[in-house]
């Protein structure tokens, strides 16, 4: 095992969106996960194409049988960290709430994922990612101007709200408790990170550099600079010339005058409409490749919009190694990248269960004991 983070356990409470994802990162950074799933079974990390179930041990626990709940407290007592995403309250009612846990672990960090927040009118609301995001203001700085926003992929809530703020909750208070010797409740909420990941943007309006209005903005489409255009064969490029000598190299590799590539020129709002309207019918020249090759080697930032399958091949992505095939399974490699702890993929997805028995053996338990609990459906172990 490999990872700055070998030497750690974490217990997931199985479940969907950014929780699992989360657990991902943490066993590819070297953690232990051990993953409670449910003896009626559910189909998570049942086969290969279930990645964000990758690097994970499976015990599958009655939680409605009070001898289940012991044997996750028991596992508690031996942990860093507790993750789960139910609802509020949902834990409470099991009698593995923070407070249940704590008695058993003073020093557990107990993580708790959720759209809405452990408080507030919509705390206990279903929901996903789209809502959440949806009352952020994010969702409506998205698309056109005069039509309803597109449905984004949920990596900016799930994912960018939700996961990566429920890892810098964990890892701080990881942190602290070198000093404290004390665990804590990290409360993450979708729709919380999502309003920091908005930080830029309120500072921008905050110095009047920031519209309602979606495509009046230099970040939102509306900036010609600054967007997608299709090409000849239907293919897309991307375009981010935001710094004038960035926008002057755009430019001159279009073979576009605008009058003047100097800053004040380059943000000329009442110019942008028109200017969109340029490069658009300049792109409808070539095909996205032909584009491509006349950008490389530039510092125009501009780039060929690539489909999922052709980002596997893509020169860069392929020097970096940024994805790999498991199983011949196309996935994510681990990511951030250490000199000295590099992390891994620790394995493939397992089933519900498939590592009961040796878990609960670590735990000290008898075979007898282990065999009891078997034969009375507390535990389950995968075929």
């Amino acid at each position: 095992m490999s990872g700055p983070l070998t030497g750690f356990r974490i217990i997931e409470m199985a479940g969907i969106g950014p929780a699992p994802y989360a657990c991902m990162l943490l066993s590819d950074l070297g953690a232990e996960v051990i993953r409670i799933d449910r003896t009626s079974g559910g189909g998570l990390g049942a086969h290969p194409g279930d990645i964000t179930a990758r690097g994970r041990k499976s015990i599958a626990v009655d939680l409605k049988n009070p001898a289940g709940v012991e044997v996750v407290l028991q596992l508690v007592e031996t942990a860093d960290v507790l993750i789960e995403c139910f609802r509020p309250g949902v834990m409470e009612k099991l009698g593995l709430g923070p407070d249940d846990c704590a008695k058993r672990n003073a020093g557990l960090i107990y993580g708790r994922m959720t759209g809405w927040g452990q408080d507030g009118p919509l705390a206990k609301r279903a929901g996903h990612d789209l809502n959440y995001i949806a009352i952020t203001g994010l969702l409506d700085s998205f698309g056109s101007a005069g039509e309803a926003p597109p449905t984004p992929l949920n990596v900016i809530g799930d994912l960018g709200g939700g996961s990566m703020f429920l890892l810098l909750g964990v890892l701080a208070a990881l942190l602290e408790r070198k000093q404290s010797g004390v665990g804590q409740v990290i409360d993450a909420a979708i729709c919380d990170g999502t309003v920091s990941l908005l930080s830029t943007i309120h500072g921008l309006r905050g110095i009047q550099f920031w519209e309602l209005e979606r495509e009046q903005n230099m970040l939102d489409g509306g900036a010609p600079f600054y967007r997608s255009y299709l090409c000849k064969d239907g293919r897309s490029m991307s375009v981010g010339a935001i710094e004038p000598q960035f926008y002057a190299q755009m430019l001159a590799i279009l073979g576009l005058d605008f009058g003047g590539s100097d800053y004040f020129s380059q943000m000329d709002k009442a110019a942008w409409p028109a200017r969109r309207a340029q490069m658009a019918a300049k792109f409808l020249e070539k095909t996205r490749d032909e584009w491509a090759v006349l950008f490389d080697g530039s510092d125009a930032c501009v780039a060929p919009i690539l489909d999922l399958e052709e980002a596997e091949s893509f020169p860069h992505n392929a020097a970096r190694q940024n994805l790999v095939r498991r199983d011949n399974v196309l996935q994510s490699a681990p990511a951030p990248r250490f000199s000295r702890t590099p992390g891994q993929i620790q394995h493939a997805p397992v089933a519900e269960g498939a590592n009961s028995a040796s878990i609960l053996a670590s735990l000290g338990l008898e075979q007898s004991h282990i065999d009891q609990l078997l034969a009375g459906g507390v535990i389950k172990q995968a075929d």
